[in-house]
């Protein structure tokens, strides 16, 4: 019965993995409010990181403390964040009014 299990965990796994992106494979980039949703917003905006649409953080920066990290906010890597994502996240962000639901620093 254990052989069985392992055997169809297995085989499940391989479908998976079948199903996964391809080595070298370009994946489709996601657009500014989808990264932010996805990687910013967990702290910005939530009273853990400063809230930080609505004032006009120039692009340079975005983009630098997003690869660099400072303090307690990680460095994200073009894995995590495409470059192409990244630049088109911080423009958004640049031009980004304040949300009124996001609170915090």
């Amino acid at each position: 019965m254990k052989r069985g299990l392992i055997l169809g965990a297995g085989l499940a796994l391989a479908g998976t993995a079948q199903a996964a992106q391809k080595l070298g494979e370009v994946q489709p980039q996601r657009s500014p409010e989808q990264v932010y949703s996805a990687v910013c917003g967990y702290c910005h905006g939530q009273n853990v990181g400063p809230v930080i649409r609505g004032r006009a953080l120039p692009v340079e920066t975005t983009e630098y403390m997003v690869r660099h990290g400072q303090n307690a906010m990680p460095a994200f890597r073009p894995t995590e964040v495409t470059p192409a994502e990244l630049k088109a996240l911080a423009k958004w962000i640049e031009q980004s009014a304040a949300d009124p639901k996001e609170h915090g620093q």
